[in-house]
């Protein structure tokens, strides 16, 4: 099973991104128009890991704690982060933080490639997923300073048309998006710029 799915998604990312137009399907009205990073964006790097789980694939979420100062807190994203003076590049990057926040060795991780990259202009992060896989489920040590939980999303749910929904979201008392289009895995909303990645990954691993 490992093999079959692996070497098809290699041949797929090597025949090229699937790219804006499949991010483009789980993203707000509003922020359609926004994809250019600014020379003012930080630079940061996340992790699209799939592992292999009662013979159903998976791919690896976290639910951030919550945090006044974090534009982003309590919401479902990828492991990841900013890139640190001592990366030697963004895929360093994104195992190194991994490590970090959920435990997993660089060691155990298989990269395929980059995916494509997305400006997240509330928090002026120009952010660059990359796709791996393990073998095995990993066992995770949380960062408890940042992660609240992690979510083991099933591959077959993210697919399920079911669970593709969309809401209105309020950021603030001042100020909403209407009709955001989000995942719902086994309860927990997954929407912006994650879900807009997720999309890309869907589109990647069709057969």
């Amino acid at each position: 099973m490992i093999n079959i799915f692996i070497e098809n998604l290699k041949k797929r990312h090597q025949q090229g991104l699937p790219g804006r137009e499949h991010q483009l399907r789980m993203a707000a009205i509003a922020r359609r128009q926004l994809f250019d990073a600014p020379d003012t964006a930080r630079k940061a790097a996340v992790l699209v890991l799939l592992f292999p789980k009662n013979g159903i694939w998976h791919v690896i979420l976290t639910e951030r704690i919550g945090n006044p100062k974090d534009p982003h807190s309590h919401q479902i994203s990828f492991p990841g982060g900013s890139v640190d003076d001592t990366d030697v590049d963004l895929e360093a990057t994104a195992l190194r933080e991994t490590y970090e926040e959920i435990g997993i060795k660089p060691s155990l991780i298989h990269i395929i490639g980059a995916m494509t990259d997305l400006y997240i202009p509330v928090s002026n992060f120009h952010v660059h997923p990359f796709l791996a896989w393990t073998k095995h489920p990993p066992q995770y040590i949380k960062q408890e300073t940042e992660v609240k939980h992690v979510i083991e999303a099933p591959i077959p749910i993210l697919e399920d048309i079911n669970n593709h929904k969309s809401k209105e979201i309020y950021m603030n008392k001042m100020f909403g998006l209407n009709t955001v289009p989000y995942f719902d895995v086994e309860g927990k909303m997954v929407w912006g710029a994650t879900a807009m990645m997720l999309s890309e990954l869907l589109e990647l691993i069709k057969v």
